[in-house]
Order: structure tokens, then C-alpha cells, then sequence
């Protein structure tokens, strides 16, 4: 059995560091390990895969840690008016992350550096970095493993990947639950005080400037869990939402929990999918309903079908309500990220509500303050 106390001995005496930082972490992680031993009912594989997913933020822990503890001064630069998108999973997120990550005037989170980010890497030496360089040529362990997945979801190397992984070092982050059935976890996840979380996420994105300035566009719909959390952590954070039939959305996550956690286990827990995740989506959306009644003025709200229609148009939209200047070079870079990376790239999502037994009648009721608000086109599912 994977308990905490061998996996933070073992990873100390590997790494040669003992100081994992703020303990607050070690709750989520006693957290993750007992409720993936009662419900995810792992395969080896999938053992391994928890196993190796926790070492790895705990690795990232102690350098991070060390660093500031070597480099306080880090901690002294701010961290500017974020630009956040924070809507719904399965709403143009991910679509919409990677096209201001191609704008060279804006710093994006990678998930090489977000998981290895000592030393920080440097304006100067970015694409040419060792960690870069072995992310891009490594093999797609999860392609391998699941090969239909890249149809769901991908982040290659060079993209930018959600803030979600940052949370995972501090053991507060929705994206265990989506690769492994851990219901125990999740209520105490949304029950959770998120500050300490996001003191993390402040403190390995200070780390990664230091060598590497700009103005950071971040992306998670997982944000919305914690928004009072992240915006007190960063109180000029200007927020873009994405929209799109959230019973839609709700279909395609739990196809993509159904697929990913899938890969760690041979038993069907689509049952549980089913009655988990549209609650899950529910309560994301309260909150950030919640939210905007006070910062409604920091949001920029996206919808789903403009961004497919027209990207660039779309992002010049978003940027002149941020007050930026799309110039001729940002606009050609973006331009080509989004002719290079068309939708279904990597092939099509196929997924339904029948498929899990749901019901739109039921699901737009859930969503019902949300949906009145923002009338959303139906999308059929």
C-alpha cells in the first residue's frame, strides 16, 4: 500500500532535501492515498501511475522550496494582472489557452517547468532548455497506454497546460479525480480552504519569472473552485470565461473522466461517473456565479461557438477588453496556431448523455440560475 509517510521519506532521501514546505499539503495527500486505496480500485498500472504522480509533485516541492529558501528576493517581484480563463471544462478552454500561448508578449505556463521548475528557466534559453527539449522528444506514455484519449484531450509540450497541475503539487487540485474514482478526496476537496494552495501556486510562479518576466495567461477550469482563494492571491487577475451548454459539457467530461481513469482501472465506474461529475460541474458553476455578483467587472465572457467560428476574431475581442495591442506580429503567431491546430485535430470526440443515463431535463434544471443568465444555444447530445 502507498502511504505518505514512505513516499515523503523516499522522495527526501532521493532528492536530498527534507523541507516540503507549508504542511497544509500533506492533508491532500493523506487524503488522495486513502480514497484511492477504498474506491479507485487501481490495476498496477494504475498503482504506478499514483505512485509516480505523487512523487513527482513532491519532487517539484522540495526544489521549489529550497530555491525560495536560497532566492527569497523572488518572492518580492509581483505577479501583474493574470490573465485567467476559468470556464467550464469541455467550453474552449484548452482551445482558447493555446491560442494566447502562441503570443510571444504573454507568459504561459508549460508543463515541463510546472513540474520540474529548478532552476527557472530564462527568457533567452526557453525552447533551447534541456526540459523542453526531453519533454518534446519523450514518448506519450498516457498515447501509448490509451491511444483514443489525444482525441479528448492534448497538451503537447510547447502548449500551455492548466494551473491544475501546480495545485497537484500542493495535493488541492480536481485533476486527481479525474484520472482516478476517489469520491473521499473530492468532498473533502470542495470543502477545503484553498489558500494555502494558491500561496503555492503564487510561489512556483514567482520561481519561473524570476528567469522568465511577462505577463502570465493562465488557464483552469478548476479556478473556479477557489476564485476568492485566487483572487486574493492575485487582486488584479483579469478573468476570461468561457461559455457553452453546460449540459453538453457535462457529457463530454464525464466521457473524458470515463476514458482517463479508464486507463488506471479495469472496473466500469460509469455508474459513478454519471451521478458525480454533473454535481461536480454544478457546484464549479455556482461558485463562479458566486463570484461574479462581486467581480463581475474583472470578467471577459467568451463564447464557445464565436471561438470556433472565428479565433482570431474572437481573441481580438478578448484583448480589446483587455486594453492590449494585438500588433502584427502577435496577430500572425496567433493566427498560425490556430490554422495549425484546427478542431478535432487529433480526431473527434464522440460521446452522450444516453451513453451515461443522463437527462437533459434534469441537467438544465441543475443548471438553471447559470442558463438564465447566460443563454447559451442548445447544442444536441
Amino acid at each position: 500500500m502507498i502511504t505518505a509517510e514512505r513516499l515523503l521519506a523516499e522522495t527526501a532521501e532521493t532528492v536530498g532535501l527534507d523541507d516540503f514546505g507549508h504542511p497544509s499539503f500533506r492533508t491532500g495527500l493523506e487524503q488522495l492515498l486513502a480514497s484511492a486505496a477504498a474506491s479507485a480500485e487501481l490495476t498496477p498500472v494504475g498503482e504506478a501511475a499514483l505512485e509516480a504522480t505523487c512523487r513527482g509533485h513532491l519532487v517539484n516541492r522540495l526544489k521549489v522550496t529550497d530555491h525560495v529558501r536560497r532566492h527569497p528576493e523572488v518572492l518580492d517581484t509581483p505577479i501583474e494582472a493574470p490573465i485567467v480563463i476559468i470556464g467550464l471544462a469541455r467550453t474552449g478552454t484548452t482551445a482558447l489557452s493555446h491560442l494566447l500561448g502562441a503570443d510571444p508578449a504573454l507568459r504561459s505556463l508549460r508543463a515541463w517547468e510546472a513540474t520540474d521548475s529548478v532552476p527557472p528557466p530564462t527568457s533567452a534559453g526557453y525552447w533551447a532548455d534541456p526540459r523542453y527539449l526531453a519533454a518534446r522528444d519523450a514518448p506519450d506514455m498516457l498515447g501509448l497506454l490509451n491511444p483514443g484519449f489525444k482525441a479528448i484531450h492534448h497538451d503537447p509540450p510547447e502548449a500551455p497546460i492548466e494551473c491544475s497541475l501546480v495545485l497537484a503539487e500542493h495535493f488541492a487540485s480536481v485533476v486527481f479525480s479525474t484520472m482516478f474514482t476517489i469520491p473521499d478526496y473530492d468532498a473533502w476537496h470542495l470543502a477545503d480552504d484553498l489558500r494555502p494552495a494558491y500561496d503555492w501556486h503564487r510561489r512556483v510562479l514567482s520561481v519561473l519569472q524570476s528567469g522568465y518576466p511577462g505577463r502570465w495567461q493562465l488557464k483552469s477550469p478548476v479556478h473556479n473552485l477557489g476564485l476568492d482563494a485566487l483572487h486574493a492571491t492575485y487582486p488584479d487577475a483579469r478573468y476570461v470565461v468561457t461559455h457553452r451548454d453546460p449540459v453538453r459539457a457535462v457529457a463530454s467530461v464525464c466521457s473524458l473522466v470515463a476514458s482517463l481513469s479508464g486507463t488506471f482501472t479495469d472496473v466500469d465506474h460509469r455508474a459513478y461517473i454519471a451521478s458525480h461529475w454533473p454535481e461536480m460541474m454544478g457546484v464549479l458553476l455556482d461558485r463562479q456565479m458566486a463570484f461574479r455578483r462581486t467581480h463581475d467587472d474583472a470578467c471577459i465572457d467568451v463564447a464557445y461557438a464565436d471561438l470556433v467560428a472565428d479565433p482570431l476574431v474572437t481573441v481580438q475581442g478578448v484583448y480589446d477588453r483587455l486594453g492590449l495591442e494585438l500588433a502584427p506580429e502577435r496577430e500572425a503567431a496567433i493566427a498560425a496556431q490556430a490554422a495549425a491546430v484546427p478542431q478535432h485535430h487529433h480526431g473527434r470526440h464522440e460521446y452522450s448523455l444516453a451513453e451515461f443515463g443522463l437527462r437533459r431535463e434534469a441537467l438544465e434544471e441543475r443548471f438553471a440560475e447559470y442558463l438564465a443568465r447566460f443563454d447559451v444555444p442548445r447544442e444536441a447530445v
